[in-house]
């Protein structure tokens, strides 16, 4: 694995992760906002769980170690362990004592489904409010999955 970090500015922090796994590199750029309201932990999380969800992270391939990503990206060890360990809590990742966090998406579909349709009742909800129509939110939601590359 090799992990490489490109600071933009005082605001960003972005770091290129390059795993390779069976002879095949993948990379995945993380990208940190330090002026967000969103804390870092939780925009690391959302960052990992964007890579599985568009195929640049797949079943199998570790992740950094703590301290590599944490230095790699200039933040606190303890801000990606809370990460990981939030992660592996939503089943996203495991620990592996030999190869560290490892993508292992163990998610029961119809638990991940009723997730989702709580947001998206929200999400929904807030959209209704600001008269939002079913077909914007169908183009939408067509939109995000272009985004991710599924037909």
């Amino acid at each position: 694995m090799r992990f490489s970090v490109f600071i933009f500015s005082n605001r960003f922090a972005c770091a290129m992760i390059c795993v390779t796994i069976n002879r095949k590199v993948t990379t995945m750029i993380i990208e940190i906002d330090f002026n967000s309201d969103e804390a870092i932990y939780v925009q690391l999380t959302n960052q990992i769980i964007m890579g599985i969800a568009s195929s640049r992270l797949h079943e199998g391939d570790s992740l950094p170690s703590v301290r590599q990503l944490a230095d790699s990206i200039g933040i606190n060890m303890h801000t990606v362990n809370k990460a990981y360990s939030l992660l592996r809590q939503e089943g996203y990742i495991t620990i592996d004592r030999r190869r560290g966090a490892v993508i292992a998406v163990d998610m029961d579909k119809l638990k991940a489904m009723e997730e989702m349709k709580q947001v998206m009742q929200v999400m929904i909800a807030r959209g209704l409010c600001k008269s939002v129509g079913r077909d914007e939110v169908h183009e939408l939601v067509d939109q995000v999955f272009d985004e991710f590359g599924i037909v």
